[in-house]
């Protein structure tokens, strides 16, 4: 009888969290993680103005991830997977990475870029995406009144 109550209202309790909801951060977590985007934003630009990068390359090249939005086109799995791989730290360092090794100030400039761009779309909060669409990301549903830190 005891089993037969906690699942009921396990059931309960997951009927009332949004399936769109889980996952997305909330509270004090949300704020960090939009405060280290900033904080990403800030110093890649400080980077890039003390390297003297190109402030025309700069513009350029700024928005070149949304550019990955297009894959929404194909289907939201593929736009997730291909918004999310434009939107995340792993190919932006890898890049800046090999810029150091091979000393190449273009290299690093494209990389600062990119990853500025990224913490912009983290501060904000426009976070990597769910398969469930576009307004669905690790940061909270976009467009809700709600969301505001």
């Amino acid at each position: 009888m005891s089993e037969t109550v906690t699942q009921a209202a396990a059931g309960q309790m997951a009927a009332q969290v949004a399936p769109t909801e889980a996952g997305a951060a909330t509270g004090g977590v949300k704020i960090l993680l939009r405060l280290e985007g900033l904080t990403l934003f800030a110093s890649m630009v400080g980077l890039y103005a003390i390297g003297g990068g190109s402030w025309w390359l700069f513009a350029v090249l700024f928005l070149v991830p949304d550019v990955s939005f297009a894959a929404y086109l194909a289907g939201r799995e593929a736009g997730a997977f291909i918004y999310n791989a434009a939107h995340s730290y792993l190919a932006p360092v890898a890049l800046m990475t090999a810029g150091f090794v091979s000393a190449d100030s273009l290299t690093l400039s494209i990389a600062m870029i990119w990853l500025a761009h990224i913490g912009i779309d983290r501060a904000l909060g426009y976070g990597l995406k769910y398969e469930a669409g576009f307004s669905f990301t690790h940061l909270g549903r976009i467009g809700r009144k709600s969301d505001a830190v």
